[in-house]
């Protein structure tokens, strides 16, 4: 997460979308900057507004718009189970290792996931609060261009990036009844992406 107070701009970081990349290019410009544990460096729209979003309507009265970054749906799943194949996981429980992505996303598809495949959700990150505010600025994670253009002109500079956190590469391949259970069962994953910019 990263919070440009001059700006009024909070940059939440959903996991697997490139936050890493835009973290490394902008911490040292950045007012506030969360790397960790996860739960904070990844607060959602929810824990952002109850608990970073009141610290600025308290002490200064003022809020900081909410921008984010939405990944494809079956990309997105596609590059945790990348993730989680690496060498540093065999042996874990959370490994992707010696299972194919068809068996990856029927088991995300389950209730309740199994560890490995219990990875949250886009459209939860997005989640309001009754009372709070949701995010004003959210971007489709293809869409780099736009993202680094509405960046740069809030934040008044150029902005390099470079890769980071790269996930190894892997066969995707969905079976197409896999592929149509998953759209079926999580239409609001795909409508939170859609309605990005």
């Amino acid at each position: 997460m990263l919070v440009f107070y001059k700006e009024r701009l909070a940059f939440l970081a959903v996991p697997k979308t490139g936050s890493t990349a835009y973290h490394t290019a902008l911490r040292d410009r950045a007012d506030f900057v969360v790397t960790g544990p996860p739960d904070l460096k990844h607060a959602p729209v929810r824990r952002y507004d109850r608990f970073f979003q009141n610290i600025f309507r308290k002490m200064y009265g003022t809020e900081m718009e909410i921008m984010a970054v939405v990944r494809e749906p079956i990309d997105w799943l596609g590059s945790w189970y990348r993730f989680r194949g690496r060498d540093d996981r065999i042996g874990h429980p959370h490994s992707t290792r010696d299972m194919s992505f068809d068996e990856f996303v029927r088991a995300y598809m389950q209730s309740p996931r199994p560890e490995f495949a219990d990875i949250g959700s886009q459209s939860q990150f997005f989640r309001t609060r009754s009372n709070g505010h949701g995010a004003s600025h959210i971007f489709k994670y293809e869409n780099q261009d736009t993202i680094l253009g509405f960046l740069e002109d809030r934040l008044n500079m150029k902005i390099e990036l470079q890769r980071k956190n790269v996930s190894p590469k892997r066969d995707l391949f969905l079976t197409p009844e896999t592929e149509q259970e998953f759209r079926k069962r999580h239409v609001a994953e795909f409508s939170c992406h859609a309605s990005a910019i």
